[in-house]
């Protein structure tokens, strides 16, 4: 220790321009720290100049706090070039208002400052990048984790009301979507992924969520894995890419929109079962299953969740009302007889009008008359509603 070096020190912690210079020079160099107080300060230079004096080094007990106050900014997001930035500031404005009593010091003694304000911001800064990247990685994990229970209690039905799932939600940073669809996909080869295992991986879901726009910050959409499947909650608007992206990721899948939130586990139940039960040429043609797919697939099944009249208004929507019965007759016989031609003939239309009911009919319901699986399900569904209509 150097007389010389304390009667600075001194001077300097008695002197309230300190703590105010390195506040506004971390104010007006770091934005993000508009709103700082400089409360810690004091604390900050007495710890340097302390070092100084002694010609000392930052000890554990030391490193430890500064290693707790980059566990507490990655905690709440504050991003930690912000903090290390605010640090180098302070240590500039700390070496500024030294050399400004170099009459007093030796060339020995500023060259002792700043040697130590280097090693001090060089360890603080190893220290505290360490510790940050390590409590962000485990608040990641376990934000993972969390968001996967609550979309496996979704879909268990494991749930007090939606109140509380709302709430659950936004405590995790995340807003459960008013509309949505609920997405159970597989790889079309399971041993794709996670080398040959039939259990896929939470990674594959999240980067198929990814693909999708799902996920970030505070997003609306979550994802889980049950065995060899993804299982999805997007917004309703996302259901739209979901056979684009399924095709490049040589995936198939069954997604269910429509059902309120507390009627997800209904939802997964239905999925589960089409994915389980539909043919092979079922898929063929987006690798998609929709909400009349599964219904007609718990129909055959014996595992209805509606009605059968319910299963024939999801599977034909308009074309049950009277408006449209000139195109469920076209579809009726065109069923009945196997081509357009021949039901023109009963209809005694001109084959042409048949083909242009029958396009409508595809339009209306997204379901082609000539797809053998898709004319199954609009078969099945034409018998249950002429079947009600004729009771």
């Amino acid at each position: 220790m150097t007389n010389k070096r304390e009667r600075v020190r001194q001077e300097l912690l008695a002197d309230p321009r300190l703590v105010e210079a390195v506040v506004d020079a971390v104010h007006e160099q770091v934005p993000a720290y508009t709103a700082l107080d400089g409360s810690r300060f004091p604390e900050a230079t007495d710890l340097l100049l302390d070092h100084w004096v002694t010609d000392g080094a930052i000890g554990d007990a030391e490193l430890r706090r500064f290693r707790g106050i980059a566990a507490a900014r990655a905690a709440d997001g504050r991003p930690l070039q912000a903090v290390l930035r605010a640090y180098r500031v302070a240590a500039a404005v700390l070496a500024d208002e030294v050399a400004a009593r170099a009459p007093q010091l030796s060339a020995k003694d500023a060259f002792a400052l700043t040697q130590l304000l280097l090693t001090a911001m060089d360890t603080i800064s190893e220290e505290m990048t360490t510790a940050y990247a390590a409590t962000s990685e485990r608040l990641t994990g376990d934000r993972d984790r969390s968001l996967q229970l609550l979309l496996d209690d979704l879909i268990a039905g494991r749930h007090a009301s939606l109140g509380a799932l709302s709430a659950r939600a936004s405590r995790l940073g995340v807003q459960l979507p008013e509309r949505y669809c609920l997405l159970v996909a597989e790889p079309v080869d399971h041993g794709v992924l996670d080398g040959g295992s039939s259990d896929i991986s939470l990674t594959a879901s999240t980067a198929l969520l990814a693909a999708l726009g799902g996920g970030g910050a505070r997003g609306t959409s979550l994802a889980a894995t049950h065995g060899s499947r993804a299982v999805l909650l997007l917004p309703a608007a996302s259901a739209g890419a979901v056979p684009d992206v399924l095709r490049r990721y040589a995936w198939r899948g069954c997604v269910i929109s429509g059902e309120s939130l507390d009627r997800v586990a209904v939802a997964h139940r239905l999925a589960a079962g089409a994915l389980d039960t539909a043919p092979p040429h079922a898929h063929h043609t987006d690798r998609v299953l929709a909400d009349a797919d599964a219904h007609v697939l718990a129909l055959l099944a014996g595992h209805p969740v509606v009605s059968p009249d319910q299963i024939g208004r999801i599977v034909l929507g308009p074309l049950v009302d009277r408006a449209q019965r000139h195109l469920l007759e076209a579809l009726t016989a065109y069923i009945d007889t196997g081509s357009a031609n021949a039901a023109a003939r009963e209809l005694h239309l001109h084959p042409q009008s048949v083909r242009y009911r029958l396009r409508r009919v595809r339009d209306i319901t997204s379901r082609d008359p000539q797809d053998p699986w898709q004319r199954l399900t609009l078969d099945i569904a034409r018998t249950i509603v002429l079947g009600g209509r004729n009771g």
